[in-house]
């Protein structure tokens, strides 16, 4: 990262740079007026984590200024949210003295949240005892008085956990408010106000739905949560356990009786729901018994894979989150041979940086 370009006054400018970019990359896709959502200059990212260095009795964070090509001390961090900037100091202050909470500590991750949860990681080049486990007991008591904090320790095949590994995160969206567990380790949002903001992008171009809905990606559920009341029902797929068990977890939380999460990768879906392969793992669930006029694909950086981009083409409408818009790009080159861009939206989650959230509703062109 470049601190010198973290600066709120530059922003307006930064964020007309990559709406103009992003607008001439898919012009040639016939795309309509860019949506632009912008995030808050400041104390956006929910999630941030720091080097540590150790200078004598000093103890301070550190960040690898790009520009400088050096280490940078970082007591506070504008990006950061408010509440990690009000722990780094807490934190900071309570390690210094400590020589048990010190000794070898080389990073600490911070997961915050919008409801005022916080998690705490300390990362260690050496193993964790007893007397760790006594301090960080006593570290997260002391804190506890300021934040609602709970702490994990970690070092090679070790992982101390101080209550809880997870935070709930709230988010509010159009007016509903939503519970979703957020692991620690885990992919989430970092940006929790654009989340919301592409949340209700995603109802808005959802809404008057027929029909339900495939979703391939779901992560923890954090839009099939949302996108459920806009479908009679709605099956979702992602891989990595802890997100599925996530997903189970805000189904629950947010009383959605609609929606059905299975753990498979989207390859191995395409081989099922196109009737190449048999998978044990999908129990009784009858694919055939879903009327899914619509699929919701959120793919890490690298895109679809051939075989999904081939299955997601016999969908009527297909709305595609993407973060990184290259990839989008060039999974367009197939789509829009059977489909035309009906919306188009910017989601910057990234502020000062050149990476940009985008997402495409495509319909069915005409037979």
């Amino acid at each position: 990262m470049k601190l010198s370009s973290m600066d709120p006054a530059l922003y307006p400018q930064q964020l007309a740079e990559k709406q103009q970019l992003l607008t001439q990359a898919f012009a040639p896709f016939s795309a309509p007026t860019l949506e632009v959502f912008a995030s808050a200059p400041a104390h956006y990212r929910m999630r941030a984590e720091f080097r540590v260095w150790h200078d004598g009795d000093d103890l301070y964070y550190c960040v690898f200024d790009q520009e400088l090509k050096a280490i940078q001390r970082c007591d506070q961090f504008l990006p950061a949210s408010t509440l990690i900037n009000d722990m780094m100091l807490a934190l900071v202050e309570e390690l210094k003295p400590n020589m048990v909470l010190r000794h070898k500590l080389f990073q600490v991750d911070f997961l915050s949240t919008l409801s005022g949860e916080i998690l705490v990681s300390l990362l260690y080049h050496r193993q964790l005892g007893e007397d760790w486990v006594a301090e960080a007991e006593a570290l997260k008591q002391r804190l506890s008085q300021r934040f609602n904090v709970d702490i994990i320790g970690r070092a090679r095949k070790q992982k101390h956990v101080l209550h809880r590994e997870f935070v709930v995160e709230q988010l509010t969206v159009n007016g509903h408010q939503y519970q979703y567990q957020q692991v620690e380790n885990s992919f989430t949002q970092p940006n929790a106000k654009v989340a919301e903001k592409m949340l209700e992008w995603a109802l808005d171009c959802t809404q008057n739905s027929q029909g339900d809905l495939l979703e391939l990606y779901c992560g923890n559920g954090n839009f099939s949560v949302a996108l459920a009341q806009n479908f009679n029902k709605v099956l979702a797929t992602e891989l990595a356990k802890p997100s599925v068990e996530s997903a189970q977890y805000n189904i629950a939380a947010n009383k959605i009786e609609n929606l059905q999460i299975i753990r498979m990768s989207a390859e191995d879906f395409s081989d099922a729901i196109t009737g190449k392969r048999e998978f044990k793992r999908l129990g009784d669930i009858d694919l055939s018994s879903y009327q899914c006029n619509t699929i919701f694909v959120d793919p890490p950086r690298s895109g679809l894979d051939q075989a999904t981009l081939d299955m997601v083409q016999g969908y009527e409408h297909i709305l595609y989150i993407s973060c990184n818009p290259e990839t989008l790009a060039n999974n367009l080159e197939q789509l829009s041979k059977t489909h035309r861009m009906i919306r188009f939206a910017m989601f910057d989650q990234f502020p000062y940086t050149e990476h940009v959230e985008a997402g495409v509703l495509l319909s069915r062109r005409p037979a």
